[in-house]
């Protein structure tokens, strides 16, 4: 049997980390209020009106959420600049010949299930993978659309100036209800989005046993020594 030494490397920076779990709170937690925003139970009581506040507790951590998942894409954004190469918005940059043949090894081999006789190190990604990269961007740009609808709809009972930029959205998509739907679906999007990526995560960790799960708690992945000094090479070719 071959045997295959692995590398131990170092890929999520503890700011890409903390983005990653705490953007999973804030979508449990958006989702959770959401629903309950969007179909209210009935809750009976024998207080009073005024003194009922449940599903003001409902809307208010709604909102804490929102924000730190708004001022958390923020950060990550920031990180897309400073952080190491892993991180940077470079690496989502999804127009090359390289990604291109990466995202068809990924869908055959990892979604089709498909298998090839001589593996090719060149498509064994170290950071995210191709079809990953693609569905980061899309949920970036679902997020952004979450995040307009959102404090458009907010923007009307705000006090802060934050949630009035907003207010130009529910004009432009033709008022609340069509501006609610559209953010209600973003959540969907999210929901499915999770299922998926969580059932991939766990079976890309069994099928290539590089620390897929674990990395994302300590920062590190094993990389095979024939991929790592390919990566190695291409970029000092770079640099020449």
């Amino acid at each position: 049997m071959e045997t295959r030494n692995f590398k131990r490397v170092f890929v999520w920076e503890l700011p890409v980390r903390i983005f990653h779990w705490t953007n999973v709170l804030c979508v449990i937690v958006l989702s959770l209020t959401g629903f309950l925003i969007a179909n209210p139970p009935a809750l009976l009581s024998n207080a009073e009106a005024t003194n009922l506040h449940s599903f003001g507790i409902v809307r208010f951590i709604h909102f804490v959420a929102a924000y730190i998942f708004f001022f958390n894409m923020i950060l990550r954004l920031y990180w897309s600049i400073v952080g190491n190469k892993f991180a940077s918005w470079r690496a989502f940059w999804p127009f090359s010949k390289k990604t291109w043949s990466n995202f068809k090894h990924v869908l055959k081999i990892d979604i089709l299930l498909f298998n090839e006789k001589v593996p090719d190190e060149k498509n064994i990604s170290i950071g995210h993978n191709s079809v990953a990269i693609l569905s980061y961007l899309l949920l970036f740009i679902v997020a952004l659309v979450s995040v307009f609808t959102g404090f458009a709809l907010y923007a009307d009972t705000a006090n802060w100036w934050l949630p009035k930029l907003f207010s130009w959205v529910t004009p432009l998509f033709g008022g609340d209800f069509m501006v609610r739907n559209i953010h209600h679906i973003a959540m969907w999007v999210f929901i499915l989005f999770t299922l998926v990526h969580v059932y991939l995560v766990f079976y890309h960790d069994w099928l290539e046993g590089r620390g897929e799960v674990s990395s994302m708690f300590g920062g590190y992945k094993f990389v095979r020594e024939e991929r790592l000094k390919k990566v190695i090479e291409e970029e000092a070719e770079k640099k020449e």
